[in-house]
């Protein structure tokens, strides 16, 4: 049994994300395709309770066994950075989400081993507080607060140095990785008011063309 797929025909590379709505890392992606306006075809995913994502057929996918999954010609990624990257190199506005110096490239990265290093404790505890994953839920937060100061610190440095973004003049692929992580935070208990510096960022990202939101994540940034 093959894992469903949409029927819409599109135009250009045929992308199909295989997504779990209330999945921070599934957001990442969706929110890259809203902001360089890529068509794609969108299969829901029955995570909770029905483990979809566990299957045979999505495992011969993604023996992992995680969200999201990208199919595109035959190409099938995982790991919502991995999928950043390439949707950024192959669609059209994506070009503009990669710093073009060397030096800012290898910083986007950084943040990007960032986002799915040490921040992945803030995931981490947002599913063992709403879902009851498996978790030691103080040390996890714990973690995830360590994360968030570390950024805090970066954007306020960068704020003194003129920039409103993780790395340089222009929102990045970096900005997309790890804005989920602490806009979805009160869904572990964990407000903002602790991170100006991070609330401003996060209210310039809404307000980029083409943003979308997902249940979580509060409107008064």
């Amino acid at each position: 049994m093959s894992p469903p797929r949409a029927n819409q025909a599109l135009e250009g590379p045929r992308l199909v994300l295989h997504d779990y709505e209330l999945d921070a890392d599934c957001y990442k992606v969706r929110l890259l395709l809203a902001l360089i306006c890529a068509p794609y075809e969108r299969v829901a995913v029955d995570v909770h309770p029905g483990h979809e994502e566990r299957s045979p057929a999505y495992l011969a996918l993604n023996p992992r066994g995680s969200l999201p999954i990208l199919e595109q010609d035959g190409l099938v990624l995982a790991e919502a950075e991995a999928i950043l990257l390439h949707c950024a190199g192959l669609l059209p506005g994506g070009g503009a989400l990669v710093p073009e110096s060397a030096a800012d490239h290898a910083r986007m990265l950084s943040w990007l081993f960032f986002a799915r290093g040490p921040l992945a404790a803030a995931g981490l505890a947002r599913l063992h507080a709403m879902l009851e994953a498996p978790g030691d839920g103080p040390a996890l937060e714990r973690q995830a607060l360590a994360a968030f100061r570390v950024m805090e610190d970066h954007m306020t440095a960068q704020r003194l140095a003129g920039s409103d973004w993780f790395v340089g003049a222009a929102p990045s692929l970096a900005d997309i990785a790890l804005f989920p992580a602490i806009a979805l935070s009160r869904d572990f208990g964990v407000d903002h008011d602790a991170y100006p510096a991070l609330r401003r960022w996060m209210r310039r990202l809404r307000a980029l063309p083409g943003f979308v939101t997902m249940p979580g994540i509060p409107d008064y940034h």
